[in-house]
């Protein structure tokens, strides 16, 4: 369905910037409404000055039935309304607007800063200060009534986690609203990105979350190749894959085992704690970095990956998957662990859709959304791995959807891996297109990454946004903990693992 006034075109394709429609503000706020109820996904939604004084709201929107996006700007200079009242998907992305380019969307339910730091535009200041409407940076929800009390956790925590603050607001030990602030870790990396690329851009993204680092150099590569017309050779295709699944394989041991950590079911922590590390150890035998920085780059990879890598990455396969299966399948066969994961934490189908929940979580609550099947890029055109969802939107759905992918991704990596053929593993990529949008989507282990780039006439980044998959799913941790004891707090956040750094940038 071709969303009204949005240009549409394919993922993998570059628009000249003189193809994507500038609406009116009312013009696109019915369009992107309308292209939400018609069941688009709102991916991308940022801004950059326009040159005249008002700011250049960019939003892309994704088609995941028919595999095709489609694109939209509008100019604002200090407010517009707010669409987030009808478009909760939105909610994120209009606050992140306001706090940059200190543009008030009017009506917005909760308008607070998300990262607190000062306006992107020049002479601006965020429209809130004293006497304004607008919440501050130390407003929080609040309710009022008998045996009401709040709990503030974080942002400095027991432990080594990154920072992030949450403010339970509860009625005994039921929680009946968490208000997550993050921020605390904000970089201004996609400021730095602008001008590039250059030496630095993609060890920036490589390190944007750094558990995720093949996930966003990888949306980088895909997008610096859109904007340069080059194709891949098959094999750096193939190996890209390879490592993106390693990377989910060693990110979903570890949240298996953390999850069994939480409820103190100690043999499977202990396995997949080591079993985590042996995951990261096929990726170092690739390219040398357990974590995998270095081994993607434009054009193919940064790393030239010989027969006797391969050959150990095979050796080790088949039992580092009679491992994992040894200690996931204890959970699911010991009843104290069942009884704290099964109706705990829950999302319905109907809210993940509404808030936009992407990954693992948006697939436990039913959501067979994936982007390796909707939007496939690289090896992904070729070789299919099964979607896999699940109904309940709880944490037992949640790892068990983990465990699912493992096996997947186990047999992806097997089967590549047995048809690799030989041949380059890299080509230079040239000058890129002047004044062009570029989409990447790639399907990260917490699931949709999207990076959204715009050139200058000179073929340099003008504007890029990263949208990590954390981005949209901080939100549906807050909805798991509705009615919930608070005890079940920890279990649910692991349940999620969400990214801070991811989110801060």
């Amino acid at each position: 369905m071709k969303p009204s006034g949005f240009v549409p075109f394919v993922h993998g394709d570059a628009v000249p910037r003189r193809k994507v429609p500038i609406l009116e503000i009312a013009e696109f706020r019915k369009a992107l409404l309308d292209a939400i109820q018609g069941g688009q996904r709102l991916v991308s939604w940022s801004g950059h000055e326009a040159g005249d004084g008002s700011v250049e709201l960019l939003a892309v929107l994704a088609d995941d039935v028919n595999g095709t996006l489609a694109a939209a700007v509008t100019r604002v200079r200090d407010g517009y309304p707010s669409v987030t009242p009808e478009c909760p998907q939105a909610h994120w992305f209009e606050r992140e607007i306001a706090e940059q380019w200190a543009i008030k969307p009017e009506g917005h339910p909760w308008l607070k800063p998300i990262r607190f730091h000062a306006p992107y535009r020049a002479g601006a200041s965020m429209p809130g200060g004293e006497g304004s409407p607008l919440p501050g940076v130390t407003d929080y929800f609040h309710m009022e009534g008998d045996e009401v009390h709040e709990v503030a956790v974080g942002p400095v925590h027991a432990g080594v986690i990154e920072p992030g603050h949450f403010r339970f607001q509860c009625h005994g030990e039921t929680v009946f609203h968490l208000e997550i602030e993050l921020g605390y870790q904000h970089r201004g990396l996609e400021r730095h990105l602008r001008g590039g690329p250059d030496r630095k851009t993609v060890h920036y993204l490589e390190t944007a979350a750094g558990d995720t680092t093949i996930g966003h150099a990888t949306a980088y590569a895909h997008l610096v190749e859109q904007l340069a017309s080059v194709r891949v050779p098959s094999r750096a295709q193939v190996l890209r894959g390879v490592a993106l699944e390693l990377e989910r394989l060693a990110n979903h041991t570890g949240d298996l085992g953390a999850l069994a950590g939480d409820v103190g079911y100690l043999p499977t922590a202990s396995y997949c704690g080591r079993i985590r590390g042996d995951w990261l150890n096929l990726t170092a035998v690739l390219c040398g970095n357990r974590f995998g920085r270095g081994l993607v780059r434009p054009g193919g990879l940064g790393v030239t990956v010989d027969a006797a890598a391969i050959a150990e990455v095979q050796k080790r396969l088949d039992a580092l998957e009679k491992d994992l299966t040894s200690a996931v399948e204890l959970l699911w066969s010991t009843n104290s662990v069942m009884a704290r994961f099964e109706e705990t934490g829950c999302v319905s189908r109907q809210d993940a859709e509404m808030i936009g929940l992407v990954g693992p979580a948006a697939r436990a609550s039913g959501i067979a959304r994936d982007i390796r099947n909707d939007f496939p890029s690289g090896i992904y055109r070729y070789a299919h791995i099964p979607v896999g969802a699940w109904h309940s939107g709880d944490v037992f759905a949640r790892a068990f959807i983990r465990w699912t992918e493992c096996q997947r991704s186990i047999a992806f990596i097997r089967e590549q891996l047995s048809m690799l053929g030989e041949g380059a593993v890299q080509v230079a990529c040239g000058l890129l297109a002047p004044d062009t949008l570029a989409v990447s989507l790639v399907e990260g282990w917490r699931g949709e990454i999207c990076h959204v780039a715009l050139t200058d006439p000179a073929g340099r980044f003008a504007h890029y946004k990263v949208v990590d998959p954390s981005f949209h799913n901080w939100f549906g941790l807050a909805l798991s903990l509705r009615n919930q004891a608070i005890s079940d707090f920890p279990l649910c956040n692991k349940s999620f693992n969400l990214s801070y750094c991811g989110h801060d940038l």
